[in-house]
């Protein structure tokens, strides 16, 4: 696992050898502007787009529609962006990329429309899956256009995807939760982590919120519950990666990441939107966001500026968690409007860390390519995908005062769903008859495999 994942950090420097930084003025942005906001936004759109097309409309680098070349990048990146995507257009208005992100988002739905296409649907892990349907989600709630009427839809995808996660859920270990991994033959199945169960604890949030369908509701509660009764989540709404579910889920990986905290952050809000601002929920979100504070917005870097802690200053993250400050973006960001009362604290935190990111977009051969410590008035020369798409959250999201609040049935949502989509048995069709061990992508150092089954002639 170790060597996959110094042998991916290898191919992506070398990837971008030549790509120095260019000695010009990095982006000026007033995060209180609107039009200094959508012309910084278009800046980095553009070039994080350029690591999956050649233009607008133009040819897919890696040569299959939905992915972004690998390696580096993983499966599952290339659904976040799309999600970047979505909402760049839904805070901008600029549509120039929604063909071609669209189109990227349907090619990777499968045959059996459930984002198990047969180029992942082995390897693929439940929080991969579920970063596709946040972005489907998300495509719901904004109102992007709709796929043609004989292709899947937004939210019978995102429907389709919940299904699927309830069937996984494990009780046999840990009274439940659901592990990281889908299948046993893939390291890290018996690893259950706050990606996995609080990405369902958010996507059966927004699903009660769009259809008030309140069974939706109870799996987000069901989830929630779990991730509160494990060492996952404490007492005081720390929140932690995850835990070996082969110890019961009696130990826990410490690590503290930013993208769980928005994970978590988008959930409660979207449940204290549902629940008409109960008091439970603002209780938990409020928690949530005192720590996201303290932890992601140190004292040593100005209180304000936004740094991934584990690994951002010593410039050890992984490929992965490079993109992890976007997700803390977005969900601060739509947590800040559904759930009006936390407003007042994100408010600053999210103008400062997009001055801040828009200074460091002076890299690259263009010079306009961002770079990864927001910390620093100048591009650090680190860039990729992650990078880009965390500066484009950020600086995205200082627009959501002025933005729609996401759609309901009730109110406007015009994707059609399919609440039985993803039940009819499509994954017994995937399963194989020799697996192969996976490394895929490692977040923790206390995962362990139950099944190790080598591919023949491998």
């Amino acid at each position: 696992m170790a060597f996959l994942r110094t042998a991916a950090h290898a191919l992506l420097t070398l990837s971008l050898v030549g790509r120095t930084v260019t000695p010009v003025a990095a982006i000026d942005l007033d995060p209180t502007n609107s039009d200094s906001i959508k012309s910084a936004a278009a800046i980095v759109a553009k070039d994080l787009m350029g690591y999956y097309a050649t233009g607008s409309t133009g040819a897919v680098i890696s040569g299959i529609p939905g992915l972004l070349t690998y390696p580096p990048y993983y499966w599952w990146e290339a659904g976040a962006m799309f999600g970047q995507m979505v909402e760049y257009w839904y805070y901008t208005g600029d549509d120039t990329y929604n063909d071609i992100v669209s189109a990227g988002m349907q090619f990777q739905v499968g045959n059996a429309r459930d984002f198990m296409p047969a180029n992942q649907s082995k390897d693929e892990g439940n929080d991969d899956q579920l970063f596709w349907a946040f972005t489907v989600m998300s495509a719901t709630e904004v109102g992007f256009p709709n796929p043609p009427a004989d292709k899947p839809q937004w939210l019978a995808l995102a429907q389709s995807v919940f299904n699927q996660l309830t069937t996984r859920w494990d009780t046999s270990l840990c009274a439940g939760g659901l592990p990281w991994q889908i299948y046993t033959w893939n390291q890290g199945y018996n690893y259950k982590n706050t990606a996995a169960n609080g990405g369902l604890f958010q996507l059966g949030a927004r699903l009660a919120k769009y259809t008030g369908n309140t069974t939706y509701a109870d799996w987000a509660n069901k989830a929630y519950d779990w991730l509160a009764s494990s060492p996952l989540i404490t007492a005081d709404m720390q929140v932690y990666d995850g835990s070996n579910s082969l110890k019961n889920c009696t130990d826990v990986d410490r690590l503290q990441w930013s993208y769980n905290y928005g994970i978590m952050i988008g959930g409660a809000a979207y449940m204290y939107n549902y629940t008409n601002g109960s008091q439970i929920w603002e209780t938990r979100l409020t928690g949530f966001l005192q720590h996201a504070e303290s932890v992601f917005f140190p004292t040593a870097y100005g209180s304000q500026t936004m740094v991934e802690v584990a690994c951002e200053v010593t410039q050890k993250c992984d490929v992965d968690q490079w993109s992890f400050k976007a997700y803390l973006s977005r969900w601060m960001a739509i947590s800040a409007q559904i759930a009006p009362f936390t407003a007042a604290k994100i408010t600053p935190l999210l103008q400062a860390s997009a001055k801040a990111a828009a200074k460091q977009c002076n890299g690259g051969t263009d010079g306009t390519e961002c770079g990864s410590r927001w910390f620093q008035d100048t591009c650090d020369g680190n860039v990729g995908v992650g990078q880009s798409m965390s500066a484009l959250s950020v600086i995205n999201a200082n627009l959501i005062a002025s933005a729609k609040a996401p759609l309901s049935a009730d109110t406007g949502g015009t994707s059609k769903g399919n609440p039985a989509a993803g039940t009819g048995g499509n994954e017994g069709s995937v399963l194989p008859v020799a697996g192969r061990r996976v490394v895929g992508r490692p977040r923790c150092d206390s995962c362990v495999s139950v099944v190790v089954i080598a591919a023949l002639g491998s």
